[in-house]
């Protein structure tokens, strides 16, 4: 458990990167479809060019016959785990900072646990203990910060993040679900392909792509800037590609429904990291003793999480 846990630390240091170039972009005045459409087309291009130099021609003409195989699954699944999820993230940039948003999100530890519970899945009521921990600690941090909130920054900031804490892991969810073929409803995809993390998030990816387009026919953005183009390629190489394919490749290790809530919840560390780089790359958070103490809650939580999964 504690590797896992690591992992998914790991994942939430390059999460948080989401964050933190997303309220730059904001503040550059990019539009947040452009934000959001263009990290997965990059990330399509990066997963596909990875694909390709470490599996060859070969494989990735199987990954994509797989994609065609259960295109409605990919179709829906990408859509919800990352169309609709990180939409929602960017138009809410434009209305909250950084912080405020990397700290909503952290409702996903919650939602997490209920998502697990709509498929069937039980565990210790223990669990429910650790995670009410690391969320109190989120609302400590966030409450530290929370100064100078708006009802714009509350209404438009915060509420898309709290659809989206349940988009992210319901997406996710429904792909372990198939991978180990015992839901009803739900294909039975057992291809060895979906051993690897980075062949799943491509085929997520890719199953966004229509969503991407239906969105922006109904938006219609004007063209991006260069540098909002950069800064989508950055976040879809460290929270895209790297971040994502940790989180799910810890979470594909995961065997019992408590250390999938324990990976999800380590998804709280986004809030410290994106808080230090907002800290010392935008100057916008500041450090006090309900922040300490929300951080203390946060870790003691996690730290609950592996005893428990390590004890004999």
């Amino acid at each position: 458990m504690l590797k896992l846990i690591n992992l998914g630390l790991l994942s939430g240091l390059f999460f948080s990167a989401t964050f933190v170039l997303n309220e730059i972009m904001s503040e550059q005045g990019g539009h947040w479809f452009w934000s959001a459409s263009l990290r997965y087309l990059f990330m399509v291009i990066f997963l596909l060019i990875i694909a390709l130099l470490s599996d060859g021609i070969k494989q990735l003409k199987q990954l994509l016959q797989l994609f065609l195989q259960h295109a409605v699954f990919w179709i829906v699944t990408g859509s919800i785990g990352f169309g609709a999820f990180y939409a929602l993230i960017c138009f809410s940039a434009d209305y909250s900072p950084g912080w405020i948003i990397a700290a909503t999100w952290q409702f996903t530890i919650v939602a997490s646990l209920l998502v697990l519970m709509l498929f069937g899945r039980r565990f210790p009521s223990r669990v429910w203990l650790f995670s009410t921990m690391i969320f109190f600690g989120v609302l400590l941090i966030n409450l530290s910060q929370a100064t100078e909130v708006s009802i714009n920054q509350l209404l438009f900031g915060a509420l898309p993040v709290l659809l989206a804490a349940f988009c992210y892991p319901l997406g996710n969810q429904l792909v372990w679900e198939v991978r180990q073929g015992q839901h009803k409803k739900l294909p039975k995809i057992h291809s060895p392909l979906l051993d690897k993390a980075f062949n799943k998030v491509l085929l997520m990816s890719l199953g966004s792509i229509p969503m991407w387009i239906v969105l922006g026919l109904f938006v219609q953005p004007g063209l991006p800037e260069k540098s909002q183009i950069l800064n989508t390629a950055l976040v879809a190489l460290f929270s895209g590609v790297i971040a994502t394919s940790i989180f799910i490749y810890a979470r594909t290790k995961a065997t019992k429904a408590s250390e999938l809530a324990g990976v999800d919840a380590t998804q709280a560390s986004e809030v410290v990291f994106a808080m230090i780089a907002g800290l010392i790359l935008l100057n916008s958070v500041q450090i006090n003793l309900l922040a300490i103490c929300g951080l203390a809650f946060v870790f003691i939580g996690l730290g609950f999480f592996v005893l428990y999964q390590n004890r004999p």
